[in-house]
C-alpha cells in the first residue's frame, strides 16, 4: 500500500496526494461506524465459514444473493440465516461449493485460493504508444469503491475525470453514505445515459472514442453486450489506456465470477489466522488496495506512452499485499495498519448530481 502510494507520487510529483496513507483503507468503516468483527466482515454481509476441506467466504449483500442460497446448497435456508448456512456447508467440499456458487453468480471466496497467482496487473500492448497529453481525460465506468478511488487518485494527479453511470442503475454507492460517495467522486464530471436505449449506447460509444483512459469494473460480457470492445478500442488510436478491474482477471472462466472486496481478499490470502480460524483484517480491504494499485498502473502506463490494456484483479492485489506483509515478518493486518479502529476520514466537497454535466460533456 505505502509502496503504491510512493510510486504514484513519483510518477505525478505535482499531484495533490497530501494526507493519503494507509488510513484510506478504513475510511468507509469510519464513516459507517464499523469495526472488525472476527469471522464476520465489518459490513456484516460476508462471513468466513468452515467446510470439510477448508474455509470459504460467502458474500451476500444483495437480496437476490440470499434467494440463490437454496439453489446453491440444495437446502431450504431462510434469507439471513447464517447459522443454517454454516451447518449446511460444514460437511461439504470447499472446492465444490466454490464452483457451484460462482456458477450461480454468488460472490464466494476461499482461503488461500491465490496460492500461485497471476500478476496483480497483466499488461497487454495492443496499440501504439505516444506521449500522454498534459491532462489526460479519464472516463470512469466503474462503481462502488475500487474504481472510483482509482479515478479520484488520477484526478488528484491532474487528469480530467468524467464519471458515467446508467440512469436505470446508477452507482450503488449513491444509496450508501453520502459522505463516502462525495469522498470518492467530488471533482468529477457526472454523465448519466439510458444504456437500454440505442441512442444512449451510441452516446456511450461516442464518448469512449474521445477519451484517453477508460476505467471499468464490469464483467467483459456486460461490455460486449453494449457493443464495447476494449482491445479494439486500445488499438484504435495511439496512447490509449484501458484499465479493467475484476475479482480474478478478465480471462475465462474467471472473468464471469462475481467478487467484492471481502471475499476477494480472502481468496488472496489477506486474512489473519488466530487459533480459532481465519478472520477478516478490514472492511472490504481488497477494494481500496486495488484502487490505489490501479491508479499506479494507469499512471505508469501513461508514462510509458499507453497503448495498453491493464487487467487488475482484486484477489491478486490482496495476495501481493498479504505476501508483502508476511515478508516483513508480521501478520497481514499489522502491515496494513488496520488492527486498530479506523481513524477519522477525510472530508470532501459534494459530488456532482447524477447527469449534471450531460450538456457540456456530450455536446
Amino acid at each position: 500500500m505505502e509502496g503504491a502510494l510512493l510510486g504514484l507520487r513519483s510518477l505525478a510529483p505535482g499531484a495533490d496526494l497530501s494526507g493519503l496513507d494507509a488510513r484510506l483503507l478504513g475510511e468507509r468503516a469510519a464513516l459507517a461506524g464499523l469495526s472488525r468483527r472476527g469471522a464476520t466482515a465489518p459490513g456484516g454481509q460476508a462471513r468466513l465459514v468452515s467446510t470439510r476441506t477448508g474455509w470459504i467466504a460467502p458474500n451476500l449483500p444483495r437480496p437476490d444473493d440470499w434467494r440463490s442460497v437454496p439453489a446453491w446448497l440444495e437446502a431450504e435456508i431462510e434469507p439471513g440465516d447464517w447459522s443454517a448456512l454454516e451447518r449446511e456447508v460444514a460437511a461439504r467440499d470447499a472446492g465444490e461449493l466454490l464452483a457451484r456458487g460462482r456458477q450461480l453468480g454468488l460472490a464466494v471466496g476461499c482461503t488461500g485460493e491465490e496460492g500461485a497467482p497471476r500478476s496483480w496487473c497483466v499488461r497487454s500492448q495492443l496499440g501504439e504508444p505516444t506521449p500522454a497529453p498534459l491532462r489526460p481525460w479519464v472516463l470512469d465506468l466503474s462503481a462502488l469503491w475500487a474504481g472510483p478511488l482509482c479515478s479520484d487518485l488520477l484526478r488528484r494527479a491532474g487528469a480530467r475525470v468524467t464519471k458515467l453511470e446508467s440512469r436505470a442503475r446508477p452507482d450503488g454507492a449513491r444509496r450508501g453514505s453520502p459522505a463516502f460517495f462525495d469522498l470518492l467522486n467530488a471533482g468529477k464530471e457526472s454523465v448519466a445515459l439510458d444504456l437500454g436505449d440505442p441512442r444512449g449506447r451510441l452516446q456511450l460509444k461516442s464518448l469512449i472514442e474521445r477519451v484517453d483512459v477508460v476505467l471499468e469494473s464490469a464483467r467483459p460480457r456486460a461490455l460486449s453486450q453494449l457493443g464495447v470492445d476494449a482491445a479494439a478500442w486500445v488499438g484504435g488510436r495511439a496512447g490509449r489506456v484501458w484499465c479493467s478491474l475484476t475479482g480474478y482477471g478478465r480471462g475465462d472462466p474467471q472473468g464471469g465470477w462475481v467478487a467484492f472486496g471481502d471475499d476477494a481478499a480472502v481468496s488472496g490470502g489477506l486474512v489473519e489466522w488466530p487459533r480459532s480460524g481465519p478472520v477478516f483484517v478490514g472492511d472490504a480491504i481488497a477494494d481500496p488496495l486495488t484502487g490505489v494499485h490501479a491508479a499506479l498502473a494507469v499512471q505508469a502506463s501513461l508514462r510509458r506512452g499507453g497503448g495498453e490494456l491493464l487487467d487488475v484483479a482484486l484477489s491478486a492485489v490482496a495476495h501481493l499485499v498479504a505476501e508483502a506483509g508476511l515478508r516483513r515478518g508480521g501478520e497481514p493486518q499489522t502491515y496494513l495498519g488496520v488492527a486498530t479502529p479506523p481513524s477519522a476520514p477525510r472530508r470532501a466537497a459534494a459530488a456532482r448530481p447524477l447527469g449534471a454535466d450531460n450538456p457540456e460533456v456530450l455536446s
